[in-house]
């Protein structure tokens, strides 16, 4: 076997699959409980535009889970077909974890995602929202058991080798890893940003289409919010976990920064074309002291450098460093894309206006206080928080490499003796269908919306006007 051939491969036919299975869940985690949200205002004031946004926002939210689950069923085939070697060392800690997160996550959500979507007229009101909120916290619960278990594999611990295999000695070291609780917290905000952009973005497209329903005014000034209050929650969380990278992982940091000599004073590179073989960087333009300011909070910082994890054969011990600078970059560089767009979005939506009395009061505007490209800009930002999500993944797992589970085994060590063509052939094969479903999954997004746009000129289907009748008829359970 070429084992370098097949290596590469299946690296990026793992790549591949789980590219294309991270969209969705990054989808679903946030919007099971942006759903609620909407469900508990139309419960609490009887206002239609919120039952409208929940009926849109269901059906986003079904197609999006579906298509979870089906990529994800396809994703862990391949721990047993392509990386026999990872369950084969460490099954006693994965296996395990795996299935806290089929019994007690996926069971939940698949137990009450059918009266969530069809029970808006078939169960009592309190059992609908109970569905609701009991699937949006399957999602959430299925995402930290599916975070321990990378997390670990970052940081491992609460384990010992016995004869090359991993068994487990303390399960509360292994779920509580070191990594975990900051990973857990920029990958739950990431998802909530991903669906604040989705919600406010499509919202946008439909206002575009001539879409002026109250449902599309209030998920287009919720995305909005969401978007603003958490961009700046999720730049705090990023950087929290950056210094935990830099205690436990200094390597990935170094790649990060494109620093290849450990010292003080290191600039934050804002562009860079990192040079393995002569171990420099070309055509560089930072800001002094940068990485050190960030990384130790003051200019004489010492940042670790690439240069100190080399073999003595000259092997590198540290990833591949272009594709995890430039990964990171793009995932900072769209998150302040974010902040800037969501902040001057909700800085003109948001007015000051006399009331009686002489008091003043805040007061959140109609959409028409945004300037056109502003909410033309909102569309194509729609997607902003899937580029981000898969950006900081890359950098998180490339930069992990040449490790599987750092310091316990290398990805070679996993790899299976299976030969590079037939794992050509596959990954071929898994690039068309997903490319094709996800031009479908946008597409039918994109649908979704022009049909409640014609809709909402159709007076049958007017969301302009609440009434007991219209709320009724909605939801006849209330």
């Amino acid at each position: 076997m070429d084992v370098l051939d097949t290596l590469l491969l299946s690296r990026i036919q793992f790549a591949a699959n789980i590219s294309f299975h991270i969209l969705f869940p990054t989808i679903t985690i946030a919007l099971g409980w942006v759903l609620l949200f909407f469900r508990l205002r139309f419960a609490a004031t009887g206002d239609d535009k919120w039952m409208a946004a929940y009926r849109f926002w269901v059906k986003v939210f079904a197609l999006s889970f579906a298509m979870g689950v089906v990529s994800g069923i396809t994703m862990s085939f391949q721990f047993g077909t392509n990386w026999p070697g990872f369950m084969e060392t460490v099954g006693n800690i994965a296996g395990p974890l795996l299935a806290y997160e089929v019994l007690t996550a996926f069971f939940l959500e698949a137990a009450f995602v059918g009266i969530m979507l069809f029970g808006f007229s078939r169960v009592p009101a309190w059992l609908h929202i109970t569905a609701t909120a009991l699937v949006a916290f399957g999602t959430l619960l299925s995402t930290f058991w599916i975070i321990v278990l990378n997390s670990w594999m970052h940081t491992p611990q609460g384990f010992e080798m016995i004869d090359g295999v991993a068994h487990a000695t303390s399960w509360s070291e292994i779920i509580f890893n070191p990594s975990m609780p900051y990973r857990f917290a920029h990958m739950v905000l990431a998802s909530f940003l991903t669906v604040s952009f989705l919600v406010a973005g499509v919202s946008a497209f439909r206002w575009i289409l001539g879409d002026r329903s109250r449902d599309v005014r209030a998920t287009l000034k919720t995305g909005v919010a969401m978007a603003a209050l958490l961009i700046p929650i999720q730049i705090l969380a990023g950087d929290m976990h950056g210094l935990n990278t830099l205690e436990h992982q200094p390597q990935k940091v170094a790649a990060m920064e494109g620093n290849w000599d450990t010292g003080p004073n290191v600039p934050l590179l804002l562009f860079a074309l990192p040079d393995e073989a002569a171990r420099e960087n070309r055509f560089e333009i930072g800001i002094p002291n940068g990485a050190s300011l960030i990384l130790k909070h003051h200019a004489d910082g010492v940042v670790p450098g690439l240069n100190d994890f080399v073999a003595e054969d000259g092997t590198p011990l540290h990833p591949p460093v272009s594709p995890v600078f430039w990964s990171f970059r793009v995932m900072v560089g769209t998150g302040f894309a974010m902040l800037a767009l969501s902040w001057s979005a909700a800085f003109l939506m948001w007015r000051r206006r006399d009331r009686h009395e002489g008091r003043i009061k805040g007061h959140w505007m109609a959409v028409e206080g945004l300037p056109k490209p502003l909410i033309w800009a909102l569309v194509p930002m729609a997607l902003s928080g899937w580029v981000a999500t898969l950006a900081g993944w890359y950098t998180t797992e490339i930069g992990r490499q040449p490790w599987l589970v750092q310091g316990v085994m290398t990805t070679d060590m996993a790899v299976a003796d299976v030969p590079a063509p037939m794992v050509m052939g596959t990954l071929v094969g898994y690039l068309a269908v997903y490319a094709a479903l996800l031009i479908a999954y946008v597409g039918v997004i994109a649908y979704l919306a022009r049909k409640a746009a014609r809709g909402a000129d159709d007076p049958a289907n007017d969301m302009t006007h609440s009434g007991k009748a219209q709320v009724a008829a909605l939801n006849p359970a209330e």
